[in-house]
């Protein structure tokens, strides 16, 4: 089959890896296939899974446009909160066991190179402006819910200069206009939280107004992943979310 040619009109957009090297390469590989070479990732390398050097070193190697997430922020900084929001007390004491593991096994090569990345990225679709977040344009670690209030987003659109802001950090993808902007969250690659296992990116494409969306979800191992979460010594709950996708 032929390899579609490269065009500046379509840029991949991915975030939210949580160290799972296998679900990075797998999303790597397919945006290569559909032919797009600008991409450009939202943040969270690390976190829950068990590649954290591995999923910076390849996003380093392969000079992919990289903001911080608030993982990466809290672990380049030898923080021991990553500023997530739990609802109970158990998923909170799951997350510190998260948080203590990674600050444990993340080098220091790494911890730079996350330390270094910008909080936000602006780039071009065509003739559309996007602005690349990873929770919210305020603030880090905002969750932008699909079913926040209409006011929430009309406050943010008329503080956004851009026709799309893209973000992550729920794990959930969803595109809509409000206010004027295209709100995109470009779901998780190695954590997704949907309901769908697959890895996930999403590739922009210009449009008459805003911009086209499409969601790409890939197939990796996440079976041998769960198992390698668990061999780690991370909390067994990690592993099984990665295939139930919960």
């Amino acid at each position: 089959m032929e390899r579609p040619q490269p065009t500046h009109d379509r840029v991949a957009v991915f975030s939210d890896i949580h160290a799972n090297l296998p679900a990075l390469q797998a999303v790597l590989d397919d945006i290569d296939a559909a032919g797009i070479t600008d991409r450009y990732c939202g943040g969270d390398l690390v976190g829950y899974g068990p590649h954290p050097n591995e999923a910076c070193a390849l996003i380093a190697e392969r000079g992919v446009p990289t903001i911080y997430g608030n993982y990466d922020h809290a672990i380049s900084r030898d923080h021991d909160d990553c500023g997530c929001a739990y609802i109970t007390q158990h998923d909170r004491d799951l997350g510190q066991q998260s948080v203590v593991w990674t600050l444990a096994n993340t080098d220091q090569t790494s911890k730079d190179f996350m330390r270094a990345l910008p909080f936000d990225l602006r780039f071009a679709v065509g003739t559309r402006d996007v602005h690349l977040v990873h929770g919210s344009p305020r603030k880090v670690n905002e969750y932008l819910f699909e079913d926040k209030p209409l006011s929430l987003y009309e406050r943010l659109a008329k503080a956004e200069d851009a026709n799309a802001l893209v973000f992550g950090h729920t794990h959930k993808p969803w595109a809509d206009v409000r206010g004027d902007v295209m709100f995109i969250n470009s779901g998780s690659v190695g954590k997704p939280k949907d309901g769908d296992p697959r890895a996930c990116w999403i590739e922009l494409q210009t449009a008459p107004t805003y911009v086209r969306v499409i969601q790409h979800r890939v197939d990796y191992d996440a079976a041998a992943v769960a198992d390698e979460v668990r061999a780690a010594g991370l909390p067994g709950e990690f592993a099984d979310k990665l295939v139930k996708a919960a």
